[in-house]
């Protein structure tokens, strides 16, 4: 049996819908940055030079209402502790985001041009 393959330029495609969502230009390194466990705010903008407070805030906040993330505050009073974490469904994308790495690993001319 041949596997079924989505009509992606269809809007009302499902595999449509979570290639928009994931190709908001931060979402994905921020997967690749919780992936080795949950981070501070402070500590995801050390490691994604470029993004701004405000994106990241915003961001997250559109990673935790699609679930891919979860918010943890540690001291309900200031100053508080914050963390975010990739939830089950968020690291359910290391295995697909593995084949890409490895699919450019083995294309590197091909990626850019």
């Amino acid at each position: 049996m041949a596997p079924v393959i989505p009509d992606v330029l269809e809007e009302s495609c499902t595999t449509r819908q979570a290639l928009e969502r994931l190709s908001a230009k931060w979402r994905i390194l921020l997967i690749y940055a919780l992936l080795d466990g949950p981070h501070r705010p402070s500590r995801l903008r050390q490691r994604l030079p470029g993004i701004t407070q405000k994106v990241l805030t915003e961001t997250l906040r559109g990673m935790e209402a699609d679930g891919l993330v979860e918010r943890h505050v540690y001291q309900e009073r200031a100053p508080q502790h914050i963390e975010y974490s990739l939830t089950a469904l968020g690291r359910s994308l290391e295995t697909p985001l593995a084949a890409i790495c490895a699919w450019a690993a083995e294309h590197p001319a091909s990626v850019g041009e």
